[in-house]
């Protein structure tokens, strides 16, 4: 573990790739080793960022989101292969009645977009259309990334396990309050003054676009498809809204402080526990580190590797990853967040990493800017 190193590549990402503001925190057996912040929060860079600024990290939300429903599997003894219409019974319509928890949670139960336009401030609506809604693709046949829906299988799947308890709620009252972390999936109107805007990348052509881009351009594509469904907040600048910051969104709404996502990570990072306190036992903490499917992603058009709600790096044949977005460890275990922002427990280091930051780049998986982090952390 590099820590100076780590201190050069942060310096050198608002002189070499384009920085705006952004924090990075770095954990090591449960105690914080880095805690680094600089730039700004707006564009005229009149307002210092620092470690306590709150922001956006989009799709880093899915692992505190997962963890959510794992804690809440484990709470009622119920596995992964858990069929989910046992605990949501009209789930099971057009098809869906044998799909497990751990399909669900590993982006292979068919269900990355909707048919039905629902707007996606209408919770109601939305759970009746993915109740009703027939898989894209066989349930279990490989796996396309859910970048919207699995937010709101996640939520209904935790309220229905907990009296009607959102899954935001259960995040505060689960993990949030107990390590006193500063991360909201669902902001209260006090912390309001504290968020910074997030802000749409500079570019958002690539010299040669990806498949991911050549799919997303096309609004018939299940790429397309599964970024705009639910409907609604489209555009990077309408989740700088109040209305969308105080919303519940377990898979792209998270707003908080990089120590508190990685402290958060530091405790699965750690086995489970963290300041003398278990949240997780040995079960819990292997289906966060198994991969469950691994393979050509319909959605985003790479390879990508899926556990029970978090996102693994990918190995080729010979077992080296294709992409190291968590380090070399292959146990390590994460979620990115469109634009940049990263998050990840490595259990065999015993080390956990957050980077947050208000100017996205272009894509749905880092840029340049965490890794060269990461690479630096590991050396």
């Amino acid at each position: 573990m590099n820590l100076e190193r780590v201190s050069d590549a942060f310096r050198e990402n608002f002189s070499l790739r384009g920085e705006l503001g952004a924090s990075v925190s770095v954990w090591h057996r449960g105690n914080e080793m880095l805690n680094l912040a600089g730039g700004f929060c707006d564009r005229d860079q009149t307002k210092p960022w620092t470690s306590s600024t709150l922001v956006l990290f989009w799709s880093a939300t899915k692992g505190p989101a997962a963890a959510c429903v794992l804690h809440s599997l484990q709470r009622h003894r119920l596995t992964l292969d858990t069929r989910v219409a046992e605990i949501w019974p009209e789930f099971a319509q057009n098809g869906k009645s044998a799909i497990t928890m751990g399909q669900l949670l590993s982006h292979r139960a068919g269900l990355a977009a909707l048919d039905e336009p629902v707007p996606i401030f209408d919770y109601p609506a939305v759970i009746d259309a993915l109740a009703k809604q027939a898989p894209l693709w066989p349930p279990g046949d490989g796996h396309g990334y859910h970048p919207r829906t699995i937010g709101f299988l996640m939520d209904e799947i935790v309220r229905r396990l907990n009296d009607g308890l959102p899954l935001g709620d259960y995040w505060r009252m689960e993990f949030g309050e107990p390590l006193d972390l500063e991360t909201w999936i669902g902001l209260p109107a006090e912390q309001l003054g504290r968020v910074v805007p997030v802000f749409a990348p500079r570019s958002t052509e690539r010299t040669v676009p990806t498949m991911f881009d050549k799919a997303f351009r096309d609004p018939a594509s299940l790429t397309r498809r599964a970024f705009t469904s639910p409907a609604g907040l489209i555009g990077v600048s309408s989740m700088n809204t109040r209305e969308a910051r105080m919303a519940s969104f377990p898979a792209f709404g998270g707003i908080g402080t990089a120590a508190s996502l990685a402290k958060f990570h530091a405790m699965l990072a750690n086995g489970g526990e963290i300041d003398g306190r278990r949240f997780f036992p040995a079960q819990t903490m292997d289906w966060m580190k198994t991969t469950l499917t691994s393979g050509f992603d319909r959605v985003l058009q790479v390879e990508t590797a899926f556990s029970a709600g978090f996102m693994k790096d990918v190995p080729d044949a010979s077992g080296k990853k294709l992409r190291a977005m968590f380090g070399p460890s292959a146990t390590a275990f994460g979620h990115p967040g469109a634009g940049g922002s990263v998050a990840f427990a490595d259990p065999e280091s015993e080390i956990s990493f957050a980077y947050v930051m208000n100017q996205m780049g272009t894509g749905a998986l880092p840029d340049e800017r965490a890794p060269a982090l990461i690479d630096a952390l590991y050396g």
